[in-house]
């Protein structure tokens, strides 16, 4: 990305709109983008000399030594760049070479989609030598990888929409390098749905556990990027999770994933029973009203509390929150009922993620999965299906409250 403080930042930034607008290419020998790639190239040969000057090298007296001009034929255009030298000439530069003029074509571009595809540095460097017969060391793709840092910073910091009709919250779990330790991490997501039906990752956040208070600063930092309203959050059922959505969002209606609650329940029934159980347990979730369902739970009590009372105790205390759902129409109790929807991105992620072990710091991990959404959000490009229909059911339950967003 182009350094705001860049002398010609503006003119580049009105090139490159001109060129999209008009359908050219924003590559290529007159393209907007040139300035950004001579940009990264000496960002990177710079991390290349630090990687070189390392403490031997240092008490040896080898140090920085100024800069030479190359002139780097690219995909992108020909290129101005400055090479940075070190004392005593022993800086090999790998990413541009010291006598190589021609630069393999969108090698950046190719290294960040192969590392946000769940690549290792091993196998990208693999890849890129077969490619294009360039040696490329573990040092430079970690410097290139770290260039989107600061894209994932301002991603997490961006400014967000006023309403959003629903919030899917939950966690995942990563291990990660600490101090010669291996960790454990949590990653607290928020998706949402906007008012004209299409999906967004709004948050990304990571923590050593899952915890109401955690989340409660996690909707703090939503309400500060100008979420003001979110007419349903569907969440598990974490002790103080709704408590903490009420003290930010008071007018929210909560949802406790009821998929969940069945997961939970089949923890403590015996392994016989579980099949017996979960039928006679179906009619109480998809019954076709609250009275229909409450009807249905004191049948199940009655078949199944004197074996299962601690089941049966549970389904009562989250009673309220299980059955928020059934206000709703059908469209709308299929789409919140449970957090399938933030499970099925989670699902994504670890698509990418599964090949694994630990990550080597916090940010590895969140580099990695924000490379993966950037991914799986191209296919976010169309509202929800059907979603003309449930946004007009909606407005007419929450009133102004949606109607003066569509």
């Amino acid at each position: 990305m182009l350094d705001k403080q860049h002398p010609d930042y503006d003119s580049l930034q009105k090139k490159a709109l001109e060129q999209l607008r008009s359908g050219k290419s924003l590559f290529g020998k007159d393209g907007a983008f040139a300035p950004m790639l001579k940009q990264f190239i000496e960002a990177a040969l710079e991390a290349e000399l630090e990687e070189h000057l390392d403490d031997e090298q240092r008490d040896n007296g080898n140090r920085k030594n100024g800069k030479n001009s190359k002139r780097l034929k690219t995909a992108e255009g020909t290129l101005d760049i400055e090479t940075p030298r070190d004392r005593d000439a022993s800086f090999e530069p790998q990413l541009v070479k010291k006598r190589e003029t021609i630069l393999a074509e969108s090698l950046e571009h190719k290294i960040l989609g192969l590392y946000g595809h769940g690549m290792s540095f091993r196998d990208i460097a693999s890849h890129i030598k077969d490619m294009y017969d360039t040696d490329i060391s573990a040092a430079t793709l970690s410097a290139i990888t770290d260039k989107i840092i600061p894209l994932v910073k301002e991603w997490q910091n961006r400014v967000l929409e006023p309403t959003y009709c629903i919030v899917f919250l939950d966690a995942m779990y990563y291990k990660v390098k600490e101090e010669g330790k291996i960790v454990t991490r949590c990653v607290y997501n928020i998706l949402g749905i906007a008012p004209d039906g299409r999906k967004d990752l709004l948050g990304m956040y990571i923590a050593e556990s899952e915890g109401a208070n955690f989340w409660l600063g996690v909707l703090s930092n939503l309400q500060q990027r100008g979420v003001a309203d979110i007419l349903i959050a569907c969440i598990d059922n974490l002790k103080g999770f709704a408590e903490a959505i009420a003290s930010i969002y008071p007018k929210t209606e909560v949802q406790t994933c009821v998929v969940h609650q069945i997961r939970n329940s089949l923890k403590y029934i015996a392994n016989k029973d579980q099949r017996p159980f979960l039928a006679d347990l179906k009619p109480v979730y998809q019954a076709v009203s609250l009275d229909e369902a409450e009807r249905q739970l004191q049948e199940l009590e009655a078949k199944w509390g004197k074996k299962y009372p601690i089941v049966i105790d549970s389904w009562h205390r989250n009673w309220s929150k299980l059955t928020t759902y059934f206000k709703y129409s059908p469209a709308i109790r299929k789409l919140v009922y449970t957090t399938n929807a933030i499970e099925g991105f989670h699902r994504q992620i670890r698509k990418v993620t599964k090949t694994k072990g630990a990550f080597t710091s916090d940010m590895a991990l969140l580099k990695l999965i924000y490379l993966a959404t950037m991914n799986i959000q191209k296919k976010w490009s169309k509202p929800l299906p059907n979603w003309a229909l449930t946004v007009s059911q909606l407005s007419i339950i929450f009133g102004d409250r949606l109607k003066l967003m569509i």
